[in-house]
């Protein structure tokens, strides 16, 4: 109930594990812990519907931009808030072309001059996109995106952010590189038992409450009043066991298995193709059989398979005998 970092009347939590939860997100996402505001939400949905609301209070007539390859999610939370969805065409590796982006903000501009300022823009970076992983550029979308006024840029780092945090090509991905607010998850990588995510936003974003009103002497900062305990403490467990260190000693196995699954997805014909530092494997689509059996995520000709924690070489060698199966 109410938000991780103000005392109400119910004293039965786990507000002090959501708390170090957020300030470990918050140091990974290189944001100062104390100008930073955040809870457990219950997936990287809300943490968009957050940032996107958040947004929009200093932006209020401001589109939102996401790329042709963003989570279905964005189009869902923006046509919850009445927000203006512009989707803007990736470059070839699937990340958001910043020169299309740079010239539909200032179309946006020039339709709605909003007293010569213009409207603001208000920017959902996809770090790693659903189908190939890749990784927007927050300081470059910026950038583009300034020709439309101010500027709002919400990472949706749902399951690259913490894959981008120690990948040795080190993406434009956080608070250091323009984000101001940002949303990841917590069981996709971090493998949380019971589906979670965490949410950020500079802290003068949130000064005033979401809701004018108190409940149990609660103050409430954020969309969901009571929310999972057994969450905060779930991805308390796992970052207070494995820490900084363990988290980039995970992700770096996670980032060898992906080359390793590319080297066997060629040697098994299939054409993989992989955006650099991603846990994301493109290959050709295969028979459909093998599809069922591997719970393969398609998109037309082709198929993908995200190399988290659960994915072994051993699973890799067996899709590739599957693969060669006629």
């Amino acid at each position: 109930m109410a938000d991780p970092i103000n005392n109400d009347a119910c004293t039965i939590d786990t507000r002090a594990y959501e708390q170090a939860v957020v300030h470990f997100i918050a140091q990974t996402a290189q944001a100062h812990p104390e100008d930073t505001f955040g809870y457990v939400t219950p997936g990287d949905s809300e943490g968009l519907l957050f940032g996107l609301a958040t947004a929009r209070r200093q932006l209020p007539d401001a589109a939102v931009y996401a790329s042709e390859q963003a989570h279905d999610s964005v189009a869902t939370a923006a046509d919850l808030l009445g927000m203006k969805l512009v989707t803007i065409p990736t470059t070839r590796d699937g990340a958001m072309d910043p020169e299309a982006l740079k010239s539909a903000a200032l179309l946006q501009r020039r339709i709605r001059p909003h007293a010569g300022r213009g409207p603001g823009a208000i920017v959902v970076a996809t770090i790693g996109t659903g189908m190939r992983g890749a990784y927007d550029d927050v300081t470059e979308l910026r950038q583009s995106a300034a020709t439309a006024g101010g500027v709002h840029v919400h990472a949706d780092a749902a399951c690259g952010g913490l894959i981008a945090a120690h990948a040795p090509s080190a993406p434009r991905w956080n608070f250091a590189h323009g984000a101001d607010s940002l949303s990841t998850s917590g069981h996709e990588i971090l493998d949380a038992l019971i589906p979670c995510g965490v949410v950020l936003t500079r802290r003068h974003h949130v000064a005033a409450p979401l809701l004018a009103r108190t409940y149990a002497q609660a103050t409430i900062q954020k969309h969901s009043h009571s929310r999972s305990g057994p969450a905060a403490l779930l991805l308390w467990c796992v970052l207070r066991r494995i820490g900084h260190s363990g988290l980039r000693a995970h992700v770096l196995g996670c980032l060898a298995t992906a080359e390793y699954a590319v080297e066997q997805l060629t040697l098994a014909g299939v054409h993989p193709t992989r955006t650099t530092d991603s846990v994301t494997v493109c290959f050709d689509r295969p028979a459909e059989w093998v599809i069922r059996k591997w719970h393969l995520v398609c998109e037309g000709p082709l198929a993908r398979l995200v190399t988290a924690g659960h994915v072994t070489r051993t699973s890799i060698d067996a899709l590739c005998r599957d693969l060669r199966t006629p």
